[in-house]
């Protein structure tokens, strides 16, 4: 466990730089781009990449990894055949796949996107056909997770993740003139390509062998494939469900795409962070503890209570500064201060995601372990279906900002039929732990959320943006963690407990 906190400090150290690269590049996008039917068209475009990340680091993980860490703990040698059987086949398939998509893109996505831009869409064209060359690269690159995640090693994937994200904003700060907006889908092509290089050589230094084969053992294959399409969807939803926001927003004014995608990354911060590090590591847990019911219980519990008190005050704090932090990362060259407002107003919507999507990562993660994918993908396509319904409803009503309440709304669905389909199964009370977890820790959110309101709005108002946000996030967790302490003195020590010992004795001496 000592070895697992060390490697979760780390890894949460480079998912925040990973998430300060990737406001580097969205700041350098609106600096050379603004919020224009150029970018409208580059981030659709890179809603497939996002996709397919999210295809093969999740849903590929979501059924590889319990499967794997079973197969590696009853014969090693022919887990690593299997596995290596398993990513020669899946590259077979993703070159095929990629030839077809390459000169399906232009004929499909026209019907798809037929009110948008003339400009928009032979960027989206062009864009997209570039990221699907490297569609096996990208994908084996994200498999790569699973593999390293059997070993207990995280941080490799982090720090491939870092330089892509790294590399685009670097190509687009040297080459945008030059190349223009696909300096960025250079850029991160080739921190791919770097990071790929750089998991296969820790695959190798923890011991992993490489098999050139094709056959691998019936029964997991079996397995696999019964669990991997409904383990896919499920694990796409979200992306789908943006890609269906951006298709129906790409219809209202121009920027709206810019705008969705800017709120909906801030959103993601602390969803990032937190989904590479302490998500990743329960489902490394939860997997070796299939088995083991008390345990499972007892791990998911403590996932969930981690969740709520590191999510919930961030909910309340990306309200109170949201406008602030767009101006700091968003408001510069192309990108004005009308932006910043059009774009603050889908971050509000968006913000509940925060703590329900944090919930639905630990949720979803323990009914794989369960292989519950069938209801899991059930649920999946009533979600999809439900967002084009509600699409089609409230952009009529709210503009582009009904795309952004739609998906909010489908998410509260979602964790409530999951958690149901989830809890039925396990000892009578674990949902009432939960829900006792949120009681205890809303009064010490809100009492922070006062303290900064009081920062923001009184104390230094007219400050710039970037002092308010620095002072105000200082007090809020200072405030927060002393409110806690004293309201809920379990939870903070379950917070505590999360660092190594030698950092904690380290802090308070």
């Amino acid at each position: 466990m000592a070895t697992l906190k060390k490697a979760g400090l780390i890894t949460l150290i480079l998912s925040l730089i990973l998430k300060f690269a990737g406001f580097v590049r969205e700041a350098v996008l609106a600096d050379k781009f603004g919020a224009s039917a150029l970018t409208d068209g580059y981030l659709i475009a890179f809603s497939l990449i996002t996709l397919i990340v999210v295809m093969t680091s999740e849903g590929f993980n979501s059924v590889f990894l319990p499967l794997f860490t079973r197969s590696k703990q009853e014969n090693e040698n022919e887990s690593y055949k299997t596995a290596s059987a398993l990513l020669n086949n899946g590259i077979v398939i993703l070159v095929s796949c990629s030839i077809l998509i390459y000169f399906a893109i232009p004929i499909f996505l026209p019907l798809f996107f037929s009110d948008v831009n003339a400009q928009t869409l032979e960027t989206s064209i062009e864009v997209m056909q570039f990221f699907v060359v490297f569609l096996a690269l990208i994908s084996v690159n994200g498999m790569f997770e699973s593999y390293l995640q059997s070993f207990r090693s995280f941080i490799p994937t982090q720090i491939s993740r870092l330089l892509a994200t790294l590399m685009s904003a670097v190509f687009g700060l040297l080459f945008a003139e030059e190349l223009g907006i696909y300096s960025l889908a250079y850029g991160f092509v080739f921190g791919v390509l770097v990071g790929t290089i750089i998991q296969i050589i820790s695959l190798k230094r923890y011991g992993y062998k490489y098999y050139f084969t094709f056959k691998s053992d019936k029964v997991f294959l079996r397995s696999f494939v019964v669990l991997f399409f409904p383990a896919i969807l499920s694990s796409i939803v979200g992306q789908i469900n943006v890609l269906v926001d951006k298709v129906f927003a790409s219809g209202t004014i121009e920027g709206a795409v810019t705008y969705l995608n800017n709120s909906s990354l801030i959103v993601s911060i602390p969803q990032g962070i937190y989904a590479t590090t302490i998500v990743a590591i329960l489902f490394t847990l939860l997997s070796e503890q299939g088995n083991d019911q008390k345990k499972f219980q007892e791990t998911l519990h403590r996932g969930i209570k981690i969740t709520i008190i590191t999510l919930m005050p961030m909910t309340l704090g990306v309200i109170i500064l949201g406008n602030a932090l767009i101006s700091v990362i968003y408001q510069r060259g192309l990108f004005n201060a009308v932006d910043t407002a059009m774009t603050y107003h889908a971050l509000l919507v968006y913000s509940p995601l925060i703590l329900v999507q944090g919930i639905q990562y630990i949720i979803l993660k323990a009914m794989y372990v369960q292989r519950k994918t069938k209801k899991i993908f059930s649920l999946s396509v009533y979600t999809i279906i439900l967002n084009i319904a509600f699409n089609y409803i409230f952009i009529k009503f709210f503009g582009y900002l009904g795309t952004a309440l739609s998906t909010s709304m489908l998410a509260f669905f979602f964790l409530i039929a999951t958690s149901i389909a989830l809890y039925k199964d396990l000892d009578k009370g674990q949902w009432r732990r939960s829900l006792f977890v949120i009681i205890k820790v809303l009064p010490a959110s809100i009492i922070m959320g006062i303290a900064v309101i009081v920062v923001k709005e009184f104390v230094f108002y007219g400050f710039p943006p970037i002092l308010i946000l620095i002072i105000a996030s200082i007090i809020g967790v200072i405030v927060f963690s002393v409110t806690l302490l004293v309201t809920y003195r379990d939870g903070f020590m379950e917070i505590i407990n999360l660092l190594p010992k030698k950092v904690v004795s380290k802090f308070i001496s």
